[in-house]
C-alpha cells in the first residue's frame, strides 16, 4: 500500500499543476510553459526508473512494467508508485509483463491482491481487490476479443494476449489448437470468431492461420508470431515475414512473441465504443 512519502508525493504533483494552471489563466506563464510544468511534474523518479504518471490521460491505460531484467526492489518500487498514482482510480490495476518467478514471489510478499499467471509471465497487481481471471471479466458492453492459437506450444503467448485484455476489462475467450495442419478444426468456431470486436491469432511454424482466419471474418484479425518452429523458422522470423505477406487485408501483425502487444492493440478496438 502507498506510505506517506509516496502520498505526500502525489500531493506535491497536484499542487504544482494545479499552481501551474492558476498561473496561466492569470496571464502570469505561456501555454507553453504550461506545457512543461505539467509534463515535468508528472515524470517522478524512483531511483533509475522514471515511470510515466501521465499516461491514462492521455490513451487511457496506465504504464505496463516490463519486468525482465528488472531488479526486484525497483520492480516493486515503480509497481508501487503506479499504483499509489491510479489509488483515485475506480478500477486501479497495474499489469507487469516478462516477470519471473523470483519477481513474482517478492510481488506476492509485498502487496495483497496479485494475480500470477506463470504460463504468461504475466503479472496483474490491485491497490483494492484481487484481479479477476480473465475468464471472469465481463467488460463494460457487449464487445468480445477471441485469442486463437494454433497449438499449445502458443499457450504462453497466446495467456499473455489474454491477461493484457483481463487487465484492460475486456472480456476474452481463447480458442486453443486449431492450427492449420487441421483447417477443418476452424468452422466449430465460425460463429464466435465472427461475433467478436477483433482476434488476436497467434501462430508459429509457418505461420498461415491468421490468413485463413482472416478470410472468414469482417473484423481486425491481430498477428502474433511465435518463435515456435523447427530450424528454418529461425526463430519466428518466418512466421513473422509469412504473416507481413498476407493477402487477407484485414490482417495486422506485431512482433515476434508479442502476446501483450496483440491483446493491447484488439482491446483497444474492443473498448473504444465504452471508453469514447
Amino acid at each position: 500500500m502507498p506510505n506517506e512519502h509516496e502520498s505526500s508525493q502525489k500531493s506535491s504533483i497536484d499542487d504544482t499543476i494545479n499552481n501551474a494552471i492558476a498561473n496561466f489563466q492569470s496571464g502570469t506563464i505561456s501555454p507553453f510553459e504550461l506545457t512543461e510544468r505539467i509534463l515535468k511534474a508528472s515524470t517522478t523518479s524512483a531511483g533509475s526508473l522514471t515511470p510515466d504518471l501521465d499516461r491514462r490521460r492521455r490513451i487511457g491505460f496506465s504504464e505496463v512494467v516490463y519486468a525482465e531484467g528488472k531488479p526486484i526492489d525497483a520492480l516493486l518500487n515503480v509497481i508501487e508508485m503506479l499504483l499509489s498514482n491510479e489509488k483515485s482510480h475506480a478500477y486501479s490495476e497495474i499489469l507487469a509483463t516478462r516477470v519471473s518467478v523470483e519477481q513474482a514471489r517478492a510481488c506476492c510478499d509485498q502487496f495483497a491482491h496479485v494475480r500470477w499467471n506463470s504460463l504468461a509471465r504475466t503479472l496483474r497487481v490491485s491497490a483494492k481487490d484481487q484481479p479477476l481471471a480473465p475468464d471472469m471479466v465481463r467488460g463494460q458492453d457487449d464487445s468480445l476479443v477471441v485469442v486463437v492459437s494454433a497449438g499449445t506450444t502458443d499457450a504462453s503467448v497466446a495467456q499473455e494476449a489474454i491477461e493484457t485484455l483481463a487487465w484492460m476489462q475486456v472480456r476474452s475467450q481463447l480458442i486453443q489448437d486449431i492450427g492449420v495442419a487441421g483447417p477443418y478444426r476452424l468452422f466449430a468456431h465460425l460463429d464466435t470468431l465472427r461475433s467478436a470486436s477483433a482476434l488476436v491469432v497467434v501462430a508459429g511454424m509457418e505461420g498461415a492461420l491468421p490468413s485463413v482466419v482472416a478470410g472468414h471474418v469482417s473484423v481486425p484479425v491481430i498477428a502474433v508470431p511465435t518463435s515456435v518452429g523447427y530450424g528454418a523458422n529461425l526463430g519466428g522470423i518466418a512466421a513473422l515475414l509469412s504473416m507481413l505477406n498476407s493477402c487477407a487485408a484485414n490482417v495486422s501483425v506485431v512482433n515476434i512473441d508479442a502476446g501483450f502487444r496483440g491483446g493491447y492493440l484488439a482491446g483497444l478496438i474492443a473498448s473504444r465504443p465504452s471508453r469514447a
